[in-house]
């Protein structure tokens, strides 16, 4: 797409496949190299084939909760590419579908520990490796569930708003050198939002004025700009993606 992130690197979690992905792939054509992180190697390792090797990409296995592999895929980025001048917060989980009330509180604890406290951990890990002096710019991965009720999904959208707040938190404690914003997605279209719209996908647009899901490459290209030096007087922003649907009274 352009040379604009040239000599830059980015960490994308969650990045095999779908929404992370599709967030990496646009930041390589716009000539960042990018670190990704998620839990299968063989994904990864395809992953990074997609994006164009060793050249463009490292991707480090391990959880995206776990310390130890936070730690070390900031290692590896440093090592590897001298920097880390991009953060995007993507991984995320949503491990029930029903009511809330009804959500085993263990599966409920894990989901706030991987949606939020991860992503701040995140944070933590690449500000001390390298954006505290350096400055840079984090994108966390939300979703629009986290400011439209979702039936369903309701305790991901609430762990989502939390993160929502940690971007608005974040973006006046790390200013001016780190800009901090996230992207609110509707439906996209990947593994992981399937049981929203597999098999139902022609009912499930109706609501949407651009009458489509959302696609990965709609996400990376917002992530790339809020990223980019055409944000920089942007920060604490989250931007919702969403075909427009959060602007109908039936979406």
């Amino acid at each position: 797409m352009s040379n604009r992130f040239a000599g830059r690197t980015a960490i994308v979690t969650g990045a095999s496949r779908g929404i992370g992905l599709g967030i990496a792939e646009r930041l390589v054509a716009d000539g960042a190299k990018v670190v990704i992180s998620a839990r299968t190697k063989d994904a990864l390792d395809a992953a990074v084939e997609h994006l164009g090797g060793a050249e463009h990409a490292l991707g480090v296995a391990g959880k995206a909760n776990d310390v130890e592999h936070q730690a070390d895929t900031v290692r590896q980025a440093m090592e590897t590419f001298g920097s880390v001048d991009f953060l995007v917060n993507n991984a995320g989980i949503n491990p029930t579908y029903g009511p809330a009330v009804e959500m085993d509180l263990n599966a409920a604890r894990k989901t706030v520990e991987v949606n939020c406290i991860a992503a701040l951990s995140w944070v933590q890990h690449v500000h001390r490796a390298w954006m505290g002096e350096h400055g840079g710019a984090i994108v966390n991965v939300s979703s629009l569930s986290s400011v439209r009720t979702a039936p369903g999904i309701g305790f991901y959208g609430a762990t989502k708003a939390m993160l929502n707040s940690l971007t608005d938190l974040l973006a006046v404690e790390l200013g001016p050198d780190i800009r901090v914003n996230g992207v609110a997605p509707a439906v996209v279209k990947t593994k992981f939002a399937a049981k929203l719209y597999e098999g139902r996908e022609e009912e499930a647009v109706r609501a949407y004025p651009l009458k489509r899901l959302g696609e990965p490459e709609d996400i990376g290209s917002v992530v790339a700009f809020l990223l980019s030096e055409d944000a920089a007087w942007l920060t604490g922003q989250t931007v919702l993606i969403d075909g427009g649907v959060s602007l109908t009274a039936q979406g």
